[in-house]
């Protein structure tokens, strides 16, 4: 006697839209996993920022921006700190626009193994800020005199200060050692001697104009770092070039 054909559906066989079986579903839910699994990983990824890159990264994408505006004024920065690439309303005699003017400095500290070491450019609400480690560089330990050797980069810097209209602040900053010096009662009068010594210096030998210009000593009360390695210590000493973006008192 011939037995009876079971059709697929009754048999759970491969055919028609049900033909992986009643597990199929785990297939999708399995690529659903591997791709939120994905998606997390790349948003983890973007949450860890360097901040050193970061900055390189953001005025990149600035000079795209660029181009050559004519009645472009020297005064670079909007009074929020950020670096212009659109003509500013203040009138001016030249033309150029920010990166135009920072580029040179931007090049010279990534382009040179000992600048790179000594020097970080970057903006914050002050404005933009020139920061040079003093420790052996401008200076040597305990001391205020401006190195001959400094001359050169300080001279670089002076350029960047003089291709604009913005007020300058120089900074003095030290570590939270106290000195050894006899010279100096502490780390307020070594700071703030080092910073007039610089203001001086573009002064005297850059002919920037004095009215553009300040000095102030911090010591160790504002640290880039804990003092709690030396190389935190040495990167702490150092003489900030601030150019300040118009809304200082």
């Amino acid at each position: 006697m011939r037995k009876k054909r079971l059709s697929s559906s009754e048999s759970g066989g491969g055919g028609g839209h049900d033909g992986g079986g009643s597990l199929r579903w785990l297939l999708t839910y399995a690529d659903m996993i591997t791709l939120l699994m994905a998606f997390f990983i790349m948003m983890y990824s973007m949450s860890v920022i360097n901040l050193e890159k970061f900055n390189d990264v953001a005025i990149a994408i600035r000079s795209g921006f660029s181009g050559i505006m004519a009645g472009q004024s020297n005064a670079v920065l909007f009074t929020d700190g950020q670096i212009s690439f659109k003509p500013s309303a203040l009138e001016g005699d030249t033309t150029g626009v920010a990166w135009q003017v920072i580029k040179p400095m931007h090049d010279y500290i990534n382009q040179s193994p000992a600048a790179k070491k000594t020097m970080k450019l970057y903006i914050d609400k002050r404005g933009l800020v020139v920061s040079l480690m003093s420790d052996k560089v401008v200076f040597e330990p305990g001391r205020a005199d401006i190195k001959p050797e400094a001359y050169p980069v300080m001279a670089r810097i002076a350029g960047l200060v003089r291709s604009m209209t913005n007020e300058v602040r120089v900074e003095g900053h030290t570590c939270d050692l106290p000195t050894k010096s006899a010279l100096f009662a502490s780390n307020w009068e070594l700071s703030t001697m080092r910073a007039t010594n610089v203001v001086r210096y573009l002064i005297e030998k850059e002919r920037i104009p004095a009215a553009r210009l300040s000095a102030v000593g911090y010591a160790d009360t504002r640290p880039v770092r804990p003092n709690q390695t030396n190389q935190d210590r040495r990167r702490n000493r150092r003489v900030d070039f601030v150019i300040l973006n118009g809304t200082q008192e």
